[in-house]
């Protein structure tokens, strides 16, 4: 009972809206600093650092309910992004703390890095698992310790777990941070794992002098007389949330032993293949077969075609633009903890959170007051078309009427559905 109680206690806080760090003092609505002995404060340290209770099981009971809700069950049109954040902290006794590069600061600090794997369609997404990175630092032999696991090892391991624990997907998408890596991408090829990551465009090849040995110049060397004379170039169309859509340009280019029909491809896809714009041109690596090449029957996938390939990295963008926003509100980094299983049992409730958010969007727009007294008395999900390809599966529609006013209302759904509101109104493409 005590452990539900702080379970109950813990998310309340996380939901209710953000006027401060999210921190114990904070979540139990007590003044910072000052409040830190109240009860209320040390019974949610307790339960946080103290209990008895694995981070591991409750992430596995989340995972388990988004399986079995067709609301949020994933199927093959999906994809599984990897990904890494960082967020700042001090301290050499606090557990993964280490001087290393934090992407959303651009920089190197000291700091906590947790890779992450989130699974997403072009309606919703959400965390699968977490692993914080510890730095060498933290073991006896540095990088040479048995325990020591990089962050690509860390990121490959969790796209295998995903599979296990019963999700479904068409690739595992990554940035470039992991897409440049053969080794990565080796290790998810060995797992039986399709995969579209990004390369940096100028990622150095091995290949003949005369040939291209970066992903820009092997995209210079495809054909391009404009509108009027495409040549190697495809029109892709990218739809985006606000209604508006776009017309890129994609081929297959050929880098060293890469090419259309090759075990690994790349595709260029790009708003102008003309000027190849930086912030408006994807260079993917794939091991997705072209449709109609020699690879397409002895594939163990499905093939992909030059839009579905820009359609699953595409996908990725849900971590860069939402998921990390959401995250912030929740207090993903706010926690004031130095141990390992602590850190581990904040992010399982942060991400246990985070789903509540999702689901109190597909049931509808929470009622003013109290909440109800049993599930049967909530909204009840509308079917709604899903997207073109993707079978179909109840999700709301309508967009959040308001945030809540105050933090100590009663029932913390307003906030919840309000965040989604907000990220569902600014997500990436389709």
């Amino acid at each position: 009972m005590a452990q539900r109680r702080g379970f109950r206690e813990y998310l309340a806080g996380l939901l209710a809206p953000r006027e401060r760090n999210k921190t114990l003092t904070a979540l139990a609505g007590a003044e910072p600093v000052t409040g830190s002995k109240l009860p209320a404060v040390q019974r949610l340290q307790f339960f946080l650092s103290e209990s008895v209770w694995e981070p591991e099981a409750v992430n596995a009971r989340r995972l388990e309910m988004l399986l079995a809700d067709p609301a949020t069950a994933p199927h093959g049109g999906g994809v599984l992004v990897i990904d890494d954040s960082g967020d700042r902290k001090d301290g050499v006794k606090t557990a993964h703390v280490g001087r290393q590069w934090l992407g959303r600061y651009g920089k190197t600090d000291s700091g906590v890095v947790t890779v992450t794997t989130v699974w997403a369609d072009e309606r919703l997404y959400y965390p699968v698992h977490a692993v914080p990175y510890t730095p060498a630092r933290h073991f006896a032999k540095g990088k040479n310790d048995p325990g020591f696991r990089t962050k690509l090892q860390i990121g490959a391991d969790l796209a295998v777990r995903a599979r296990a624990a019963g999700f479904a997907f068409r690739a595992v998408a990554a940035d470039s941070a992991y897409g440049d890596q053969d080794g990565f991408r080796g290790e998810l090829a060995e797992a039986g794992l399709p995969f579209v990551m990004a390369l940096r465009p100028h990622r150095g090849t091995w290949a003949r002098a005369a040939d291209a040995h970066t992903p820009v110049e092997a995209a210079r060397a495809l054909a391009w007389g404009g509108l009027e004379d495409p040549g190697d170039w495809q029109p892709v169309t990218r739809t985006f949330r606000d209604g508006h859509a776009e017309t890129w340009r994609a081929a297959d280019a050929s880098l060293g032993g890469w090419g259309p029909d090759g075990v690994r491809r790349l595709v260029v896809a790009t708003a102008d293949p003309g000027a190849l714009p930086d912030k408006a041109t994807w260079y993917l690596v794939t091991n997705l077969a072209r449709p109609g090449g020699p690879r397409e029957e002895d594939s163990p996938w499905p093939a992909a075609g030059l839009a579905e390939i820009v359609r699953i990295y595409g996908l990725r963008h849900w971590v860069e633009q939402s998921y990390k926003q959401v995250k912030d509100e929740l207090g993903w980094a706010d926690f004031q903890v130095r141990s390992d299983i602590a850190i581990r049992r904040h992010q399982a409730l942060v991400n246990c959170a985070f789903c509540f958010c999702w689901d109190t969007w597909l049931t509808g727009s929470p009622p003013p007051g109290p909440a109800p007294a049993s599930p049967q008395e909530r909204g009840r999900r509308s079917p709604v078309p899903a997207a073109p390809g993707m079978p179909g599966y109840p999700a709301g529609t309508k967009l959040a009427p308001r945030a809540a006013g105050r933090p100590q209302l009663a029932d913390p759904r307003d906030h919840a559905y309000a965040l989604v509101a907000g990220l569902v109104q600014s997500a990436p493409a389709r």
